[in-house]
C-alpha cells in the first residue's frame, strides 16, 4: 500500500540494539539498589508469650457533633431547699430556753451536717458550734444546731420569730 503524500516514514528500529540499552538501564538500577540496600524480606518477630495481646492504637478525643443533655445539671440544694422551718414544739422550746443552746429545725431529708451548717450561718448569721440529726418516725429530718457559747439561743430565736 503507497504512503500517504503527508505522511513522513518511520525509521525501522533495530531489535538488537534496544534490548541491548534496556538491560543496561536494568543492570544499572539493580546496581544502585544493590548499594542503597534494597527492598529485603523482613524476618518474622519471634514470639515470646502465648497469649496475643492487641497492639495499642491511636485513641482520638470525644468530638459529639450535639450536647448530650439539653441543660446543665443544677447546682445542690440551696439554704432555703436545705431548712424547711423551725420546730416550735414544747420539747424544742425547752432545748431553747435551757443549758443546752439549741435550736431545732426540720430539714430537707437529702441534706448533711456540713450542708445544714452552711445553711444556718447564711441565713441567720449565727455561730453553729454542732449539729444533731434524727430521723422522725414520719419520715422528716430534724436537725439541733447547737450555737457557739458566746451566742444565746433565746436571742436567736426571738430575731428568727420562734417565740
Amino acid at each position: 500500500m503507497p504512503a500517504a503524500k503527508g505522511a513522513k516514514k518511520q525509521p525501522v528500529k533495530d531489535g538488537k540494539a534496544d534490548s541491548k540499552k534496556d538491560a543496561a538501564k536494568k543492570a544499572a538500577a539493580a546496581k544502585k539498589a544493590a548499594q542503597k540496600g534494597g527492598v529485603s524480606k523482613a524476618k518474622a518477630k519471634v514470639r515470646t508469650s502465648v497469649t496475643f495481646h492487641r497492639p495499642k492504637t491511636q485513641r482520638l478525643p470525644r468530638a459529639p457533633k450535639f450536647a448530650r443533655k439539653s441543660l446543665a445539671k443544677a447546682s445542690g440544694p440551696d439554704q432555703f431547699s436545705i431548712i424547711r422551718y423551725p420546730l416550735t414544739t414544747e420539747s424544742a422550746m425547752k432545748k431553747i430556753e435551757d443549758k443546752t443552746n439549741t435550736l431545732v429545725f426540720i430539714v430537707d431529708k437529702r441534706a448533711n451536717k456540713h450542708q445544714i451548717t452552711k445553711a444556718v450561718k447564711a441565713m441567720y448569721d449565727i455561730q453553729v458550734r454542732k449539729v444533731n440529726t434524727l430521723i422522725r418516725p414520719d419520715g422528716q429530718k430534724k436537725a439541733f444546731v447547737s450555737l457557739s457559747p458566746d451566742q444565746e439561743a433565746l436571742d436567736v430565736a426571738n430575731k428568727i420569730g420562734m417565740i
